[in-house]
C-alpha cells in the first residue's frame, strides 16, 4: 500500500477530476471545514493535500501526516496563507507524541484502506490523541457498479481488494473497503457520545463527537 501511494503521488489528484462527481465535491469542500472551523485539527493520512487548505482556512490549525514523503512533499507546496498547517512524517497506526492534543480530526479517503483486523486499534490509538467531545469527520467513497474499479478479491478476513494500473504501466493490488453503514456506526460507537452517516452521490462521511472523559 505505501509503495503503491508513493508511486502514485505525482497523479494522485486525478480522482478529483470525474465530471460525476464534482456536485458531491463541491459539497463537501463546503461541509468538511464548517465542521472543523476554530479547531485544532490533526489530519490523518493527508496524502497529497487536498482537504488540507480548505480545512486550514477555517481551522485554528492542522498538523497533517502521512506515511508517504513523496505525497507530503507535493502538499507542501500548495498555499497556506494563514501558516498554520504543520506537516508531519508518521505511521497511522503508531502516532507520534504531539505538544498538545487536538479537538478535530479529518481524515479522507483513508477509512477503506485500513486492514478490518487494525480498525479498532487504530481508534483506540487516534483517541489518545484527542480531547474529549472532540470533532471525528472521515469521509470516503461508496462502492457505485460500473463507475468504481471492480472488486478483485476477498480474503479471509473479509478485506476486499482492487487491482489498479498506473501511468508509468505498473500494476497493484489494493486493499479498499466498502464498509455498510451498521457497520460504520458500530465501529464508532464505543469512541462517540455521537456519530452519523451522511451520503453524498458517491461518497460517504461519519461525523462524531468524542466520548466526555474518554480520552485518556
Amino acid at each position: 500500500m505505501e509503495t503503491y501511494y508513493a508511486r502514485r503521488a505525482a497523479e494522485y489528484e486525478k480522482i478529483y477530476d470525474k465530471p460525476e462527481r464534482q456536485a458531491d465535491l463541491a459539497r463537501m469542500r463546503e461541509d468538511f471545514p464548517a465542521l472543523l472551523a476554530g479547531k485544532r485539527v490533526l489530519e490523518i493520512a493527508c496524502g497529497t493535500g487536498y482537504w488540507t487548505p480548505l480545512i486550514a482556512a477555517r481551522a485554528e490549525s492542522v498538523v497533517a501526516m502521512d506515511f508517504n514523503e513523496e505525497t507530503l512533499e507535493i502538499a507542501r507546496t500548495k498555499a497556506y496563507p494563514r501558516k498554520n498547517v504543520t506537516f508531519r512524517q508518521g505511521d497511522a497506526y503508531a502516532l507520534p507524541s504531539f505538544p498538545q492534543k487536538f479537538d478535530g480530526c479529518f481524515a479522507g479517503f483513508w477509512w477503506s484502506h485500513i486492514p478490518l483486523g487494525k480498525i479498532d486499534g487504530f481508534l483506540k490509538e487516534l483517541i489518545k490523541h484527542l480531547v474529549p467531545a472532540a470533532t471525528l469527520v472521515f469521509h470516503d467513497i461508496l462502492y457505485i457498479e460500473g463507475n468504481s474499479t471492480p472488486l478483485s478479491r476477498k480474503d479471509a478476513e473479509g478485506n476486499t481488494y482492487q487491482t489498479r494500473r498506473l501511468a508509468d504501466g505498473s500494476t497493484h493490488e489494493v486493499l479498499k473497503n466498502y464498509p455498510t453503514r451498521q457497520e460504520l456506526e458500530a465501529r464508532f460507537a464505543p469512541y462517540t457520545a455521537s456519530v452519523r452517516l451522511v451520503e453524498y452521490d458517491y461518497y460517504w462521511a461519519i461525523i462524531g463527537t468524542t466520548n466526555p472523559g474518554s480520552t485518556t
